[in-house]
């Protein structure tokens, strides 16, 4: 059972506080907290359970935004972390977005989903498509509304169909003119090279998400051809767990409009789409920069939005750094980004030029991580391939659509 829950800004600032039971929760919880946080540093912010002298906290930062329950009773601790992240999730899809000034100038709205998505400290409505009927999403004709009547609530006075139905992540009875199914196959390559340019570690976070129109009851089966190199699967609720333990077969009855079906990783893999070959050479107070971009392992499609970013050492006085292709920035807090775009065909990027050490340093000890980012369209790295996806109880045959992106995670080399 939760007793509280608060919403933190990125400086320890509280946004919102919501008490849960009759217990109330003393606000000085936060500032033990965030002292922690400091004086721990990131290792503190990895930890999703921790035990403060008088309550038990769980912790999940979603854009900057601390998440933080609190209870003096003992619970499963996957619950506490899991509802967090649902209610992360739920203030995303109602807000567009996640940061600090969209939760303020919607304060009412994130009170009145709290109140809808937790009863007396045990979660009650977590399901997006439920809570849309309920309380309407914000939008200028309501906010316009709200300031003309002085009635600033937005809950609905009607009871949602589907909180009596089986499928209470469904819509009651939808209706299309035309039904469609679109199922997207995104992932995110982590990967860790080091200065001679081997892999130290490259995996795949990946998700299926899935946006259906298709009316009445609809019964789906996705199947893949290749699922054992799955690792770490985790389902929507929608997804009956037998067929999948059984045959590795999706089975489902979708949630209406855009839902995350699983997620998933892939681990081991060999090959990394692009490489990143930094040299650094110093002498007499002075040091050479050169950077190499260029593909690795060709996956078949464009490689775009490439991004290369490093953070200068403290002891870099100055830098005088040019690019045969792209542009080359070098913010005021000594962030180096170079933006290379598409992967140009004809030649390979490089970057180069000279960084200005302080007095009486004659070479460079401290070498920056470089932090790659990169988006290839129409390709999954994890070679993981959908075999078909079977539409059940509709009278015609829907258009079913399948799109493939690959991006860069955490995509670190090191120098």
């Amino acid at each position: 059972m939760l007793q509280c829950i608060f919403l933190l800004s990125d400086s320890g600032e509280i946004m919102l506080e919501k008490q849960l039971t009759g217990h109330r929760v003393d606000r000085s919880i936060c500032a033990w907290f965030w002292e922690q946080s400091v004086s721990q540093g990131d290792s503190f912010k990895l930890q999703p359970v921790i035990a403060s002298p008088t309550h038990y906290l769980f912790q999940v930062v979603r854009e900057g935004i601390t998440f933080l329950a609190c209870t003096q009773v003992e619970m499963p601790p996957l619950m506490g972390i899991e509802f967090l992240c649902r209610v992360a999730d739920v203030l995303t899809d109602y807000l567009g977005e996640l940061n600090e000034d969209l939760v303020k100038d919607n304060f009412v709205i994130v009170y009145e989903l709290l109140d809808e998505m937790i009863d007396n400290g045990f979660p009650l409505t977590t399901e997006p498509n439920i809570l849309r009927e309920i309380i309407a999403p914000p939008n200028l004709v309501s906010k316009v509304l709200s300031v003309v009547t002085g009635n600033s609530s937005n809950v609905s006075d009607t009871i949602p169909g589907a909180i009596a139905s089986h499928v209470p992540w469904r819509t009651t009875d939808p209706k299309y003119a035309k039904n469609e199914v679109n199922v997207d196959l995104v992932e995110e390559m982590d990967a860790i090279l080091n200065r001679d340019g081997h892999l130290v570690k490259c995996e795949i976070y990946g998700e299926i998400q899935v946006n259906s129109h298709l009316s009445g009851l609809p019964d789906l089966t996705l199947s893949f051809t290749n699922p054992s190199i799955l690792d770490d699967v985790r389902f929507h609720p929608c997804v009956r767990f037998r067929p999948w333990e059984s045959h590795q077969i999706l089975s489902f009855v979708p949630p209406d409009g855009q839902f995350k079906l699983m997620s998933y990783r892939v681990r081991k893999l060999k090959n990394t789409p692009v490489y990143v070959k930094p040299q650094f050479t110093s002498d007499a107070g002075t040091c050479r920069v050169s950077v190499l971009v260029g593909i690795r392992h060709d996956p078949g499609k464009p490689i775009d939005s490439i991004d290369v970013q490093f953070q200068l050492p403290s002891c870099i006085l100055s830098a005088d750094l040019t690019s045969n292709y792209g542009t080359v920035n070098i913010l005021s807090n000594k962030m180096c980004s170079w933006t290379i775009g598409k992967m140009p065909k004809d030649k390979t990027p490089s970057m180069s030029g000279t960084l200005t050490l302080e007095t009486g340093l004659q070479q460079l000890h401290i070498f920056p991580t470089f932090q790659v980012r990169f988006k290839i369209m129409g390709v999954v790295l994890s070679a993981l391939q959908v075999d078909k996806l079977d539409v059940k109880n509709l009278p015609n045959h829907p258009y079913k659509g399948f799109r493939a992106l690959t991006r860069a995670g955490k995509f670190e080399v090191r120098s």
